[in-house]
Formats: structure tokens, C-alpha cells, sequence
């Protein structure tokens, strides 16, 4: 876990924010006693968490495809082929959604906008540091770094919840 305490106290407010302003189905679901709090939310998604991620065509399709998230500060980041037909969706509308399940005991749900970071461009050691150690020794051989599209989900909705009764 790399979060401050000000990333934090930033992903609480978010977390508290989200749900004061959801909707009663989503609340009746993501009731009081299950609801994760910033720092269980970054302890449960540390390390790779395959979001089902969601953008949006030009002719307003939807389209959802898996990606590796790394949660680093607080955030989602993932990497993706400059040629990949999500980095043109996101470049074209910038509107995204992701979900992570595990099993019927953890329900994560973001909406918000992708942004998009150059690499190459030097700096951003931490972020480097945090995909080394969550890849392993051979990341930097695979040649994402500095050659493709990192992105970050910019949150303007966060939902974490432990489902009640659900088993592992």
C-alpha cells in the first residue's frame, strides 16, 4: 500500500461523496455495514486488479474489455497499446467506467474520465517504482515503459462494498 494519509483522507471523501449521492438501490445494496472505507479499499485492491473496463465509440457504442489496474496514490492507472482501439475511445472521449469483482464478496464500481500520461517524457519514478515491484524484476524488458499509453482514472464516482452473506 502506497497511499498517504492525504491520498487517504482524498479517497474517504470520495468514497463518503459517492455514496451520499447514489441512488436508494445502490445504497439498499451497498448498505452502512458494508461498505469498505479508503484505507480496506487499499489494502483489498494492492497489486493487480483486473477492472472490466468501459468506453464509449465515436457512434456512442459501449464497449467493455479487461485491463490490469494497479492502484497507486489513490488510483487506478493501466497501461495499453498505442494502437488499441480503447486508447482511441478514450482519446475521443475521455468518459470511462470500470468494475472489479471478486466473486459475489467484493463489488468496486468507477465512473469517471481517463487520463492520459506520456512516459516517455521522463519523471514519474514512483508510478515506475510501483509498476516494477507489482510486475516483478522483468517489467522493464516487456517495453511498455516510455512506449505506450499509461492511463489513470480520474474518479468522479467510487462505490466499494463487501457483499453481506457472500462466501470466498
Amino acid at each position: 500500500m502506497q497511499e498517504t494519509p492525504e491520498d487517504l483522507e482524498a479517497l474517504q471523501q470520495l468514497l463518503d461523496t459517492s455514496y451520499a449521492e447514489a441512488g436508494p438501490h445502490l445504497r439498499s445494496v451497498h448498505g452502512d455495514g458494508t461498505r469498505l472505507t479508503a484505507e480496506e479499499f487499499c489494502k483489498e485492491l494492492d497489486g493487480i486488479s483486473i477492472l472490466n473496463l468501459a468506453t464509449v465509440s465515436r457512434t456512442h457504442a459501449p464497449y467493455v474489455a479487461p485491463v490490469d489496474g494497479v492502484l497507486f496514490k489513490g488510483q487506478f492507472w493501466f497501461a495499453t497499446a498505442p494502437d488499441s482501439l480503447r486508447i482511441k475511445h478514450i482519446r475521443n472521449n475521455p468518459q470511462i467506467s470500470a468494475a472489479y469483482t471478486r466473486g459475489e464478496k467484493l463489488s468496486v464500481i468507477i465512473h469517471g474520465q481517463a487520463r492520459e500520461v506520456d512516459t516517455s517524457r521522463g519523471g514519474l519514478s514512483d508510478l515506475h517504482d510501483c509498476f516494477r515491484t507489482v510486475y516483478g524484476p522483468d517489467y522493464d524488458n516487456w517495453g511498455y515503459w516510455g512506449n505506450f499509453p499509461f492511463v489513470w482514472i480520474e474518479p468522479r464516482r467510487l462505490y466499494a462494498s463487501w457483499m453481506p452473506g457472500a462466501s470466498d
